[in-house]
């Protein structure tokens, strides 16, 4: 790129002419609809006159049919039948609003319906009502924005730069993929692909769910062309925010590319691509927001398509949705059949949630349960953290296929790239790191090699997966009948509630009373046993209450029961197990326990090893099993520093006293 930060600041310099009748953050609100304008402008410069000839004749053709015509004048997918360019709106000063206005709607309906999205018209109201609006058409005038100029790659980054400045606390995943991060996606997302990196004349599609500006897809078809200059990537790409899905579907436009390929709309809730697969897939989604807004189409989805759908394997807590995105681009992956044996590859990158996030049972295991043991996750590369504009946290970038090599099936490589970096001379936000090239090749070679070292470590599916196991002891219980215990009765909630009715007037204050009674008939009752006596047996006491209330006629229902020995009872290691109907141990929910028991080990022999020494009476509650599955990328990675001795840090702390007594020596004379 030439001059680009220079063509930044140029531009930049505009957007401060705003200042006063707008704030910084909307400066965008103009800057990028007019420097969209301009390189419209700039690509319609050479047939201009020959498109206004041909319109005279045309003019009265139904618009779809006219736009076709005057596009291929035009030598472009659209055109522009106004007798206005940016150097004629400026020979009109006092009517510049309405020139302005007349030129943009003199574009073909393609390009206009991209103006529209940046709702411009208000802007050129409220520029001609400050009397800015002359001042900002005549400095955009200054700069060709032509594509031969500046590059359709160059032009995104200007775009992003642009939107960084103005969006300075956007979400972590909004808009701004670096450039050498896109290039890392791209090049584990074509490695060894030999039909696309050799085969002539080959078309492939590629897809971006959160497009931002597109940049994913112009780098993707940059390095590309770089390899194989016959084959064509088709871009498809949706995108939420209006202003970059305007600038995106301007530069697909400008390239001469399909714009029905870029679509407008929030992807969770509305798939504008419902009917389609493709060969690749990579995003950059938000991260850690919440997908609230789309939650009633999703939850909608996932419980009435399930597996069909594409929220299948689970739906992650409300204030992530990155593996919403995830699920929704392995939905698009082309399967694998006999006219296509390749199916597709998949690079997205998020935050480190995704990898551990979530208990066994929850949305997130279940989720990286389904990718993992459908054997889809490739690998997963840990990049440097303050590599993106608008926040510093660590990012990994996942590769999925449907198709894994036969070398690769069944594991999962993980590559530890957190030191592959250069600081740069300029921080931008919170970038201050950046990949060089000589970087992003040797994580391509330590990735392809596919061989263990101290940045790689390659292991089974089944190495992330685990059960949690429900471990649970007998509950034992002691009775005793003694004032303390009688009157613990009052804090049941089944014995309180026999004084209390949803009836009302006398009907009510006759329930009451009689609850009152039957209280009074069962507190004397009790009484009545009182002793020092302890059972330790619960079958047995059991027995001699049931005898003691139906000798004084008290009929007491089974949860009234249960309330009477909650409180009689109290908890005693020496006593009897008790057990249920069917002479089963009954569990005691307070030493309830779980266990974590790698997938590849038998529950039965962890329980056998490391659990029975230790509670002889525990039993496993089959039932409560859950499988999950988390990745623990850092633990993976991490090397023991050796702590020093006590010695040497008593002999640095003496050092530092000393430094600071002669310091102060100095202070105080």
């Amino acid at each position: 790129m030439i001059n680009f930060q220079d063509k930044v600041s140029f531009i930049w310099s505009i957007a401060e002419l705003l200042r006063g009748p707008y704030k910084p953050e909307d400066y965008g609100k103009v800057v990028l609809p007019m420097a969209v304008l301009r390189r419209l402008d700039s690509v319609l410069d050479k047939t201009k006159e020959e498109v206004l000839d041909k319109y005279k004749q045309f003019k009265d053709m139904p618009e779809e049919s006219r736009d076709e015509i005057l596009n291929r004048v035009a030598k472009q997918r659209f055109s522009n039948v106004s007798k206005y360019d940016f150097s004629k709106l400026l020979s009109d000063a006092d009517n510049i609003a309405d020139n302005l206005r007349d030129y943009i709607n003199g574009f073909s309906k393609t390009a206009r319906d991209i103006i529209e999205y940046f709702d411009f018209d208000k802007q050129i109201d409220k520029m001609e009502r400050n009397d800015l609006l002359y001042l900002v058409v005549k400095r955009f005038s200054e700069i060709d924005l032509h594509p031969s100029v500046v590059s359709n790659v160059e032009m995104g980054y200007i775009f992003e730069e642009l939107i960084r400045r103005f969006s300075e606390h956007a979400e972590a995943g909004d808009h701004f993929t670096p450039r050498e991060v896109v290039r890392l996606m791209v090049n584990l997302l074509f490695l060894d692909d030999e039909d696309i990196l050799t085969k002539q004349g080959i078309t492939q599609t590629l897809y971006d769910s959160c497009a931002g500006t597109g940049g994913m897809g112009s780098v993707a078809q940059e390095y590309l062309k770089e390899l194989n200059s016959t084959a064509e990537l088709e871009f498809f790409a949706q995108e939420f925010n209006e202003e970059s899905y305007a600038i995106s579907k301007a530069d697909v436009l400008i390239k001469g590319e399909e714009a029905k390929n870029i679509r407008f709309g929030n992807t969770l809730s509305n798939d504008a691509f419902s009917e389609m697969t493709f060969d690749y897939l990579i995003t950059n989604p938000p991260y850690g927001v919440e997908w609230k807004p789309a939650e009633k189409a999703v939850k909608a989805e996932y419980e009435e398509k399930g597996y069909n759908g594409r929220f299948g394997a689970g739906l992650p807590r409300i204030s992530d949705g990155q593996l919403l995105f995830l699920q929704h681009l392995v939905s698009k992956m082309k399967p694998v059949t006999e006219d296509n044996s390749k199916g597709s590859r998949l690079a997205i990158i998020m935050n480190g949630s995704p990898l551990f996030t979530g208990d066994a049972g929850s949305g997130e295991s279940d989720i990286r349960r389904y990718l993992i043991e459908n054997d889809l996750v490739e690998g997963i590369v840990a990049m440097p953290t303050d590599l993106f504009y608008n926040t510093g946290i660590s990012t990994y970038v996942w590769i999925l296929t449907n198709n894994q090599s036969p070398f690769r099936k069944g594991k999962i490589q993980l590559v530890n790239a957190v030191e592959f970096y250069q600081k740069m001379r300029k921080s931008l936000g919170s970038k201050r790191k950046e990949l060089s090239e000589e970087h992003i090749a040797e994580i391509i070679r330590l990735y392809g090699d596919f061989k263990e070292g101290k940045q790689v470590k390659i292991f089974d599916n089944e190495d992330f997966g685990y059960q949690k196991i429900t471990v649970e002891r007998p509950l034992r219980l002691n009775f005793k009948i003694n004032e303390e215990r009688v009157e613990e009765l009052n804090n049941q909630t089944a014995f309180a509630n026999l004084a209390k009715s949803k009836k009302k007037g006398e009907a009510g204050l006759e329930a009451i009373g009689l609850g009152k009674q039957q209280q009074r008939a069962i507190v004397d009752a009790l009484l009545a046993m009182k002793s020092d006596e302890t059972y330790k047996n619960r079958e047995e006491f059991t027995k001699k209450l049931k005898k003691k209330f139906k000798e004084n006629d008290i009929k007491v229902g089974a949860p009234l029961f249960k309330a009477i020995l909650a409180a009689l009872s109290e908890k005693d290691d020496t006593a009897d197990i008790c057990v249920d109907s069917k002479g089963n141990p009954e569990p005691d929910a307070d030493l309830r326990d779980t266990e974590i028991v790698p997938l590849k080990e038998s529950i039965h022999d962890y329980f056998e090893r490391d659990v029975k020494p230790h509670v002889p009476d525990a039993w496993i509650d089959e039932s409560k099993t859950k499988v999950g599955y988390e990745i623990p990328f850092t633990r993976h990675f991490y090397e023991y520093t050796e702590l020093r001795s006590s010695e040497e840090i008593k002999e640095e702390i003496k050092e530092l006293e000393e430094s600071i007594l002669e310091k102060l020596k100095k202070v105080m004379g």
